[in-house]
């Protein structure tokens, strides 16, 4: 008990030194339990380029994946910046979301995980022929023979250059309390990964008009400088803003492709490609390539292997991080609202992929 009692000396030593109080307010009173209800929003589209050579078109297609809104209930419980939460899921079907999260006076850090999968989707394209120029536009639901597997982690840190006057927590965790407004720079660094998988054969036809691509896998390291600023116009009410564009300077894109037995060759009904030979690959004329309208429907014996996966190294692609928070705190009580929208996207020579992460949360809380 002595030593917890040091730790908890130590602890309030430390947040009050930090802070001008003439602008942040330390609570007497340390612990803090907090309820909480949460939102998460991800939005995928996933794009590619082909040209046709069966219709002499080339196209412009986009798959769009928005799966429902993760919705969760949970608790936060400790003492003054340091704690820890629980959460329970309220969505059926929305994968796995896990965060975690840590403000103090001069830095802030923030970590999240989700995975799903989802068969829902929305279609569009845009056919170009390469001989009037003619395009026709579509767009419509659809559903994939399979699910598609989405996987993304993130990870982000900043630095508050004017700690002593500004503070994230007062908006995000009221671990303090803002009393006059005031701003500050912020440097922040972010590591983001993500995969998106359709390898299941039966989605082959986007494998095939999507030149062999299965699976895309990305490491994004991000850096950038924002501001972010408390207003407060009256007492115990705060208002906060961050923006942050950043960008990346460690960029990596690996795609795994299948090679099939099939392709977008125009037709050839004079030759007789007869069965198929797994073992050397080939059709019984020799061929490697059928076109793909001249599968038999009832029995394509359609195959597929893997083949060397690619990896593409960029930099330099801009990403955006922006955040909202209000808190109003009474007595030994407090609410809070926060919002916070990421986006990150990454391409290579046939496809391009924007993902668009988002959360609401609203609070209710008491200090001990």
């Amino acid at each position: 008990m002595v030593r917890l009692h040091q730790v908890q000396q130590f602890l309030d030593t430390k947040a009050k030194k930090k802070v001008d109080p003439r602008y942040i307010e330390v609570p007497d009173k340390p612990w803090r339990v907090i309820l909480r209800y949460k939102e998460n929003a991800v939005d995928v589209d996933y794009s590619q380029s082909v040209d046709i050579p069966v219709y002499n078109e080339h196209s412009d297609w986009n798959l769009c994946f928005e799966p429902p809104i993760a919705s969760s209930v949970g608790f936060w419980v400790g003492y003054r910046g340091t704690g820890f939460s629980y959460s329970k899921s309220l969505t059926k079907n929305a994968g796995r979301y896990y965060s975690i999260s840590s403000t103090g006076a001069k830095y802030g850090f923030n970590f999240r995980l989700r995975r799903f999968n989802t068969s829902d989707a929305t279609f569009s394209s845009t056919d170009r022929n390469l001989d009037t120029g003619v395009e026709t536009q579509t767009d419509t639901a659809y559903n994939m023979p399979s699910p598609v597997w989405i996987r993304s982690v993130y990870i982000n840190g900043y630095y508050v250059f004017n700690g002593r006057r500004y503070s994230q927590a007062a908006a995000y965790n009221q671990s303090v309390i803002q009393r006059r407004s005031a701003g500050s720079l912020l440097l922040g660094a972010t590591w983001y990964q993500s995969s998106f998988d359709y390898s299941d054969i039966q989605n082959f036809l986007f494998m095939i008009v999507g030149h062999g691509i299965h699976r895309v896998k990305v490491h994004q390291a991000n850096l950038g400088v924002g501001y972010g600023y408390n207003w407060v116009p009256l007492r115990g009410l705060v208002v906060n803003v961050m923006a942050m564009p950043t960008v990346s300077v460690y960029n990596r894109v690996k795609t795994y492709k299948y090679d099939t037995n099939y392709d977008l060759s125009p037709n050839d009904p004079v030759d007789d490609y007869g069965d198929w030979n797994k073992d050397t690959r080939t059709w019984a004329n020799g061929k490697t390539y059928k076109p793909i309208m001249m599968a038999d429907l009832l029995d394509p014996q359609f195959d597929y292997w893997d083949i060397e996966p690619d990896v593409n190294y960029s930099m330099f692609r801009f990403n955006l991080d922006l955040r909202l928070g209000i808190a109003y705190n009474w007595k030994n009580c407090f609410i809070g609202i926060q919002a916070q929208y990421n986006n990150f996207h990454y391409k290579n020579d046939h496809c391009k992929v924007n993902i668009y992460d988002a959360y609401a949360r609203a609070s209710f809380g008491v200090r001990l």
